[in-house]
């Protein structure tokens, strides 16, 4: 049986591949180049009578701290797919995906993560088996010094801006914020 690139698990070197401009790790023996990518994280900005579903966190990392239902997309998922998974999980939400609220950068923990403006499908919301607690908050209200992630930060700072308008370019980071802090 043939070996693939899977199969070797060891003897790769860092180098710079032909044709590339970064170092990477290469297989001494077959060239086989191993990429090292940014992983995708997808979450939604439930919105129901102006107020803003949120969990608060019962898994590290920043347990205790308040978040938007998201997490990492599954193989086989869309982003929509992952996003609505999420909401299940943490907060027992089923929900609506009405548009692509932002896409933010976070490079310092090599992730992509893609927010959705959505709206509840039904009235149940519980604490799933990642949260202590959810609820919804009005912005004046968001317990705004025990968020978990500068990303959450951003979403509701950003859909703030919003004053319920729903015909809008979807968000980026924050000019010159790159999530570097906690």
């Amino acid at each position: 049986m043939a070996m693939t690139p899977a199969d070797n698990k060891g003897n790769f070197v860092r180098q710079v591949p032909d044709g590339d401009t970064r170092e990477r790790e290469v297989c001494a023996e077959c060239g086989f180049i191993r990429y090292d990518n940014p992983k995708v994280v997808t979450g939604s900005l439930v919105v129901e009578d102006g107020r803003v579903l949120l969990c608060r966190r019962a898994i590290e990392p920043r347990t205790g701290y308040w978040t938007l239902p998201a997490g990492y997309m599954e193989l086989g998922e869309t982003a929509e797919d992952a996003a609505r998974r999420e909401a299940r999980e943490e907060a027992e939400a089923d929900i609506v995906i009405e548009r692509l609220f932002a896409v933010y950068s976070i490079p310092r923990i090599a992730q992509v993560q893609v927010m959705f403006l959505a709206r509840l499908a039904g009235p149940h919301v519980a604490p799933g088996i990642e949260s202590l607690e959810v609820g919804f908050f009005a912005l004046d209200a968001v317990p705004w010094s025990d968020l978990a992630f500068p990303s959450v930060r951003w979403a509701l700072t950003q859909y703030g801006t919003l004053g319920g308008r729903r015909d809008f370019t979807p968000f980026t980071n924050p000019p010159g914020a790159r999530g570097d802090a906690v």
